[in-house]
């Protein structure tokens, strides 16, 4: 799609109009008996934690879009837009969010009054038009709400929507993906997980800027991201969050990795050197058996995947994206695992 013809169809409205449809109210007596909670959101690598109830709930997750200018890499600086909790700072990723299948979900986006764009949520677990993203166009310094039942367990993908806002040359729904606008939300079965040591949330994605010098802010390039060639390819939203921050377990951990692939382009091959994902839940299907024994992993943009392995030797592992150019990009992270040794399993020999 050539760069004219997207803003044509842009202009048009094509893009937008399962998205920019008028914000329904929510009638407060569609909500059920069932208790009411305020979610536990968390920014990456931290994960709230399991759900321990076998009752579904009415769930409230607040959230707040923001736009602010912070690190991409230790050279430059980025104007990202994201997602925080209400009240706090943005963050890329987005917080977070974990429910259990069966609840009900309350939404409730505000939009920073400092913004300059209008925001929304596109929320891959949810079933209805624009996974909710009609009912969430929110306004600078405004909120809007969505009410929706968690009918799927997954773990699933959020990220702005918004084809439009004020006027026709505001940004599209790449743009505001490229430029932070995701996170991850877990919908647990009756029962929740079998129980692990560790838990950890990241996410990987790619950054399209303009060329700049170290120190400039650099600045979104659409021309790039159609032509799909990304300046940075991170995880958790910076090139080096995880070396600078790694990941910790210890000898005979258990880890589950709840990976998201935000893209908005490429396909990620997720690959951590050094260990083998003893189950790995392909494109974050929590319902199927998991593949056993698994050195790399497929996860597709705009997708998931978990995956669970026993760390039994100590030492530093890199986590990477196996289209290996791309660590020079800035996908790879650290799992730094203490403990005793294991001669039995690894051992170097003179």
């Amino acid at each position: 799609m050539s760069t004219s013809f997207s803003r044509s169809v842009r202009n048009a409205g094509m893009i937008g109009a399962f998205v920019m449809a008028p914000c329904l109210a929510i009638n407060p007596g569609l909500v059920s008996a069932a208790e009411t909670i305020k979610a536990i959101v968390t920014t990456a690598p931290n994960v709230p934690p399991p759900i321990t109830r076998t009752v579904p709930a009415n769930v409230i997750v607040e959230l707040e879009a923001h736009e602010w200018v912070g690190k991409l890499s230790d050279d430059n600086n980025y104007k990202f837009w994201g997602f925080g909790t209400a009240g706090a700072a943005g963050t890329v990723p987005g917080p977070m969010i974990r429910v259990m299948v069966g609840d009900t979900v309350e939404i409730r986006l505000k939009n920073d009054k400092n913004s300059q764009e209008s925001h929304n949520i596109d929320f891959h677990a949810v079933t209805g038009p624009g996974g909710g993203a009609a009912m969430l166009n929110t306004e600078p310094g405004q909120e809007s709400r969505l009410r929706f039942k968690a009918l799927n367990v997954g773990l699933y993908f959020y990220h702005c929507a918004t084809a439009m806002g004020p006027t026709t040359s505001s940004p599209s729904i790449p743009e505001h993906i490229a430029n932070g606008m995701y996170g991850g939300i877990l919908v647990e079965p009756v029962g929740g997980l079998k129980k692990v040591d560790k838990e950890f949330y990241v996410v990987q994605s790619e950054f399209y800027t303009k060329p700049g010098k170290k120190g400039d802010t650099l600045e979104f390039s659409f021309e790039n991201g159609l032509a799909e060639h990304p300046s940075h390819v991170v995880f958790n939203g910076m090139a080096g969050a995880l070396v600078k921050n790694p990941l910790q377990a210890k000898v005979g951990d258990i880890v589950r990795m709840f990976y998201v692939n935000a893209g908005p382009n490429h396909v990620a091959s997720w690959h951590i050197i050094g260990e083998i994902f003893d189950r790995v839940y392909p494109e974050g299907s929590l319902t199927t058996a998991p593949l056993e024994g698994l050195q790399t992993t497929v996860v597709p943009a705009g997708g998931s995947s978990m995956a669970e392995f026993k760390v039994e030797v100590p030492g530093t592992y890199l986590n990477v994206d196996h289209s290996i150019f791309r660590i020079a990009k800035g996908a790879v992270g650290l799992l730094k695992v203490d403990g005793p040794e294991s001669p039995d399993i690894y051992k170097g020999l003179k």
